[in-house]
């Protein structure tokens, strides 16, 4: 048995200061969502509307039109510039207008641009003070840019606090429950986990040795050429990256050779990818996927994999969309942090700590 570690949380303290930092970078959408349209989206609470300029850059305005506030999303791309589609207004990428059929627009407010850089797949967007946005706090998604990976995933629309996605992805003993069918297994009450927090990171670690793999990891054996009905030593380690992402290296190894650090030729593995983009205090874009190292090459494995781990991840949406309603529903209950939560609980702790640099600033 393992000791609880307890903290009693007055959820009303945590619905008052569920926030989010917004001097940061955030995945708004992926390029194929803009490459033919204008796509209108919310992030951190700020309506914008993204679309691509005449050199083919990604492009970020507030979604207001400054003559009678329609969405600007509703609109058209007509030579990299953006075409309201209400009386046919012409914003350039400054958020200045260009134009106006039969009308005069030196005079013409402008409207907010947002940083924007495209880069690991995605368009990230900076919603908080533009003369702090800086490129080197991109999260590292080095394997993006290298040949010997391959990645697939998608995006979800979540209806809870971003932080609670971040709670459910660092404390993964919820597997065994949650996941019964798919990558959960009885040893993940029995091996308890350890968290480390480094300067703004926080890693939580599991090593599961000589068991056998779930369903979802016999799949994953199998398609690396590995026999799934082997004895596997397996490995979790996910690591929060402030403000919102958690990237989770994940595999199996053949036992007894090592674990994480076993010969490529033995083990299967990746990294989950979680990158979090709250839209409202209870509502979430969620971009999720998986990052390979073995048969990048394989399409039909990636659509494989891909599809499972959809399945996987819809069973959390569920769970966490059902958890907010309860907590919407009574703010005034407390909750239970234990010690398997310590791996959340340090995330919130870095969150609050951005949050608080932000007042100050």
């Amino acid at each position: 048995m393992v000791d609880n570690w307890i903290q009693y949380t007055a959820l009303d303290e945590i619905l008052e200061t569920a926030m989010f930092p917004k001097n940061a970078w955030y995945v708004a959408c992926t390029p194929a969502e803009i490459d033919e349209k204008p796509l209108g989206r919310t992030v951190c609470g700020e309506r914008i509307v993204f679309f691509r300029g005449p050199e083919g850059q990604a492009v970020g305005l507030e979604d207001w039109c400054p003559h009678r506030g329609a969405p600007l999303s509703l609109g058209r791309v007509v030579e990299g510039k953006l075409v309201c589609g209400y009386h046919g207004l012409e914003m350039g990428c400054e958020g200045k207008t260009l134009a106006m059929p039969g009308q005069r627009v030196r005079g013409f407010p402008p409207v907010a641009s947002y940083p924007v850089i495209e880069r690991f797949g995605y368009v990230w967007v900076w919603p908080g003070d533009a003369s702090r946005a800086d490129p080197a706090r991109l999260p590292d998604l080095a394997w993006a840019e290298d040949p010997a990976w391959t990645f697939g995933g998608g995006m979800f629309h979540v209806k809870c606090d971003y932080r609670l996605m971040i709670d459910n992805l660092m404390d993964l003993t919820h597997e065994k429950y949650v996941h019964a069918t798919s990558i959960g297994q009885q040893e993940l009450d029995e091996v308890p986990a350890q968290t480390t927090t480094e300067g703004d990171f926080v890693v939580t670690r599991r090593e599961i040795p000589g068991v056998k793999a779930p369903p979802f990891w016999q799949a994953a054996m199998r398609g690396n050429g590995l026999d799934p009905e082997q004895t596997v030593d397996r490995w979790q380690r996910c690591r929060f990256v402030p403000p919102s992402s958690v990237l989770i290296d994940v595999g199996v190894a053949l036992a007894g050779q090592g674990g994480f650090d076993a010969p490529a030729q033995v083990k299967t593995s990746g990294i989950v990818v979680d990158l979090i983009t709250p839209e409202t205090e209870t509502s979430i874009w969620y971009f999720w996927g998986l990052a390979r190292n073995f048969r990048p090459e394989d399409k039909a494995l990636t659509a494989s994999i891909r599809e499972a781990q959809g399945k996987v991840f819809q069973e959390d949406l569920e769970m966490l969309e059902s958890q907010q309603r309860n907590l919407s529903a009574q703010p005034e209950r407390k909750l239970l942090s234990l010690n398997t939560d310590l791996g959340g609980v340090q995330a919130r702790r870095i969150i609050d700590r951005l949050l608080e640099q932000e007042k100050a600033a």
